[in-house]
């Protein structure tokens, strides 16, 4: 059985809540990495921080990155899997949620990431091909 902690990306960093936005910016760049979790203070989950967050959230809306913190920018429930989770419920939990990063945890403590990129070296094309349809899946045009 393939399990996350065999497809994941070893070495993911947690972001604290308090931390600037120019900040993560830097460490995004110094690990190569478009996502970072965010943590509070008990290294709990509190959401992912991106690339495209940290761009539109802040950048566009005219704000100073300086001054706004990755926990202003944490929205809806956090999403993760067990590291020892079955590469299955991994797509499922992806797919069902649309989203393309998910931290991996175990014993309550963050040791990967799982992105696109690892999905593609793991995984047969059907199966990149099923998750692709469901994480990009667009709601039909209305027929007005």
């Amino acid at each position: 059985m393939t399990t996350a902690r065999d497809i994941m990306h070893r070495g993911a960093q947690w972001i604290p809540t308090h931390e600037t936005l120019d900040r993560a910016a830097q460490l995004m760049r110094e690990l190569g990495v478009g996502a970072l979790p965010i943590s509070d203070n008990n290294e709990r989950l509190c959401g992912i921080l991106t690339d495209r967050d940290i761009v539109v959230g802040c950048v566009a809306m005219g704000r100073d990155p300086s001054k706004v913190t990755a926990g202003e920018l944490a929205q809806g429930t956090p999403r993760w899997i067990d590291a020892d989770a079955d590469v299955g419920d991994v797509l499922r939990e992806m797919q069902d949620h649309q989203i393309r990063r998910l931290p991996v945890i175990d014993n309550k403590r963050l040791v990967g990431m799982i992105s696109e990129a690892d999905l593609a070296q793991h995984l047969t094309e059907e199966q990149i091909g099923s998750w692709a349809e469901h994480v990009y899946a667009r709601s039909a045009p209305s027929s007005h």
